[in-house]
């Protein structure tokens, strides 16, 4: 791997680490201003609201300028964000209007978390040759993981009373602030490690990859998009490993809060354990993508799909679990399961979107359609929780729509197979 590649791991992993580490803050932080429980998926759809609205737009952002730059600029925005959530102390406004500026600084983060995304997955497919990508997928997703992992751990620490407890404490000099809360403590240290993250972005090298002039007009840029959306769900080998990303992303994003309220609920575990335990499948991930990057090449990428049905299975298994061990491999096992399949169809899908279009528009379509998907399911989750669904009930119905899901997926693609039996040759050809 070229010396660049590293640094782009090291800037994504701090940065992630941070966003990993924030949600954990922020729901502390609506917990302590006495929001409804069936609200705090909002964050997440806050969040991701961001990827949604602004799909047309990042990705020309993303290909105006070297990605590197783009990057640095996206994480200053993240560092704004929490200042944002910091505010309302300085405002001397009530527990309502509070809440609901969380939630409306959090969505800027989530701002910078979309125009970051296009930039760092497409800044790959300018560095690397196609036959690398599963590896430098299978790197970044277990740093990733490793950076989820480590960001939910760090999350549950700052707010644990032992920690904020120092932080609390220090006491600088020449420096007064209003800051007096475990959680807005919390948020001060995650916005220096998004600070840590943009100063390693500016190491990052320019791959020398230029495109052409992009369009500021908003209607052009939303017709731009469109076509490339088209495009990719037209392609056959696309349109499954869109499908599959899709799904999976949906998925996680609601497993993150259902784990969470599983280890309440069955486990009777406070937010700060229930917090570290839901990163616990995140070490199955860097496992799986890790034996993904080993042993499925590129080629075989759609060779993967049944461990979608797998890790659906595993996820039903949860309603039985009180000892802890068990608890431990089960999210492990689940993890490992989605690592597994998703870093190959990861790869696929950047190498098809990399031929067909730019890396940038074809990087902005993947996140359009994966982060409608965890506004749909993190809207449906939010309604169960609102409806006092037991816990037993949400993690059963999830786990028949992953197992289901996936297979109708499995049956796509072999239909796809039988009326081109030579469909990947496609796989490994050079960009038009």
């Amino acid at each position: 791997m070229k010396n660049g590649f590293y640094v782009i791991m090291a800037a994504q992993f701090f940065s992630s680490l941070a966003d990993n580490a924030l949600l954990i803050a922020a729901i502390a932080m609506l917990v302590e201003l006495q929001g409804p429980a069936w609200a705090t998926p909002l964050l997440k759809f806050f969040f991701t609201i961001s990827y949604v609205v602004l799909a047309f737009l990042v990705g020309a952002f993303a290909d105006s300028m070297p990605k590197g730059r783009v990057m640095f600029v996206t994480n200053a925005v993240k560092v704004v964000g929490c200042l944002l959530i910091l505010f309302n102390q300085f405002l001397g406004i009530g527990h309502l209007q509070a809440y609901w500026l969380v939630l409306f600084a959090y969505a800027v983060v989530g701002l910078g978390a979309a125009a970051y995304s296009p930039a760092k997955y497409g800044i790959l497919t300018e560095l690397l040759p196609a036959e690398k990508l599963v590896m430098a997928n299978g790197w970044i997703e277990g740093l990733t993981v490793a950076s989820i992992v480590l960001g939910n751990v760090l999350g549950g620490m700052l707010i644990g009373p032992r920690i904020s407890h120092v932080l609390l404490s220090l006491d600088l000099p020449f420096v007064k602030t209003s800051i007096d809360t475990p959680p807005e403590a919390a948020v001060v240290v995650i916005a220096i490690v998004y600070g840590i993250g943009a100063a390693l972005t500016l190491a990052i090298p320019d791959t020398g990859a230029r495109y052409p002039h992009q369009e500021r007009n908003p209607v052009r840029l939303l017709v731009d998009f469109s076509r490339c959306f088209v495009t990719l769900w037209r392609d056959k080998l696309g349109q499954i490993s869109l499908a599959v990303t899709t799904l999976f992303w949906g998925a996680g994003a609601c497993l993150q809060f259902i784990v969470i309220k599983w280890a309440e609920r069955q486990l009777h575990l406070p937010l700060e354990v229930g917090a570290m335990l839901s990163g616990v499948s995140a070490v199955g991930i860097a496992i799986g993508a890790v034996l993904a990057a080993k042993l499925v090449p590129l080629k075989k990428a759609v060779s993967v799909l049944p461990v979608g049905i797998a890790m659906g299975i595993a996820v039903i298994s949860m309603v039985s679990l009180k000892w802890m061990p068990a608890v431990y491999f089960v999210l492990v096992l689940i993890g490992a399961c989605a690592g597994y399949f998703v870093v190959p169809m990861n790869a696929l899908l950047q190498h098809r979107g990399h031929v067909l279009m730019s890396a940038g528009h074809s990087i902005a379509v993947q996140n359009f359609n994966e982060n409608v998907s965890i506004l749909v399911m993190l809207a449906i989750y939010s309604m169960m929780i609102r409806f006092d669904l037991r816990i037993h009930t949400v993690v059963v119905i999830f786990g028949l729509f992953m197992a289901g899901s996936m297979y109708l997926v499995i049956r796509w693609n072999a239909a796809n197979h039988r009326a081109d039996p030579h469909l990947d040759r496609l796989i490994g050809e050079a960009k038009h």
